[in-house]
């Protein structure tokens, strides 16, 4: 069973936090209107980039250096409490370390609300997480799920010391990181984890899109490979309206593991009929109600036609 989340990507999010508010806003001027921001700006925020921590507005900024030269940060989060990771001023994920249950972004809250529905209540799950970010979800499985083991796969070593640092994990949490490709260190990860994982998440991205090596049918069978005979695997793809990269990660990803549903923010028709031809077997809305979803869920495990799924309000009249 896998779940599509799509979300829209955006060139220019100025919104999230003073830090990327206003680097945002400078390089939007900075295209359309060369000249208007000089040296000045530079010296106050690209500037600081060459050191490990950066100032702004009197708050101290943790930094690091990716291996692309983009800057990762730890901001305090503007809008929701907690904690923001930014990298190269687009907000990434957020954390809150006092309650771990507050998933602020909303695709995040979604594949929480699946994870919720797998095993018992509080069961200990078997997860593998490719793509770090600031460990938002390996910090809900632990919290909800405690005992769980769970696999992270991440590129960037300086990521992961940066969140670690900044961002600990719960003492005791049985999180282990691992350094490198996601699809290369998945295909080798020890054949005690081969066929067991309860959960297998994707989130991947290299700037707005997702490497095209982890887009493809030997990609999906690796991750196929790791999952228990009734695991999930979630996957978040970004696209823009019409959806066509969304639409062929479907095809593609049903070419291994049958099954697909769709949640989607989109409720227009022409997008239902889309990811229905592309071999989706349910499209339904992020905010379809849990007890919505688990049906779902149970329907697509047992090979019923879920053609009655798209027909919510709003969809297909």
């Amino acid at each position: 069973i896998v779940f599509i989340f799509q979300v829209a990507t955006e060139h220019h999010d100025i919104w999230a936090s003073p830090g990327s508010r206003i680097h945002g806003l400078a390089e939007l001027l900075r295209l359309h209107i060369p000249g208007i921001i000089g040296p000045s700006f530079n010296l106050l925020v690209a500037g600081a980039e060459l050191g490990q921590t950066a100032v702004l507005h009197g708050q101290r900024l943790a930094q690091a250096r990716l291996g692309d030269g983009s800057i990762a940060r730890v901001v305090p989060s503007r809008f929701a409490g907690g904690f923001e990771l930014e990298v190269a001023g687009t907000p990434q994920s957020h954390v809150d370390l006092d309650d771990p249950t507050h998933l602020h972004f909303e695709y995040v809250a979604r594949m929480g609300a699946v994870i919720d529905l797998l095993r018992m209540p509080g069961q200990p799950l078997t997860a593998i997480h490719l793509g770090a970010g600031a460990l938002t979800l390996p910090r809900y499985v632990e919290h909800t799920r405690p005992g769980s083991r769970q696999q992270v796969i991440e590129l960037e070593q300086s990521l992961v010391d940066l969140v670690r640092a900044e961002l600990p994990l719960p003492r005791g949490a049985q999180v282990r990181v691992r350094i490198g490709d996601a699809r290369d260190v998945a295909a080798r990860l020890p054949a005690g984890l081969q066929g067991s994982a309860d959960l297998v998440v994707s989130d991947v991205f290299a700037g707005a899109q997702t490497p095209a090596h982890l887009t493809t049918v030997e990609y999906f069978r690796i991750l196929a490979g790791l999952l228990s005979p009734d695991g999930v695997l979630l996957v978040n793809v970004a696209d823009g309206a019409g959806l066509a990269f969304a639409r062929r990660q479907v095809a593609t990803v049903r070419a291994v593991l049958g099954e697909v549903i769709v949640l989607t923010t989109y409720d227009l028709d022409e997008y239902v009929f889309c990811a229905l031809r592309a071999g989706a077997a349910g499209f339904l809305l992020k905010d379809t109600p849990p007890a919505e979803i688990l049906d779902a869920i149970q329907k697509v495990a047992s090979g019923e036609d879920l053609d009655l799924l798209v027909a919510q309000e709003g969809l297909l009249g």
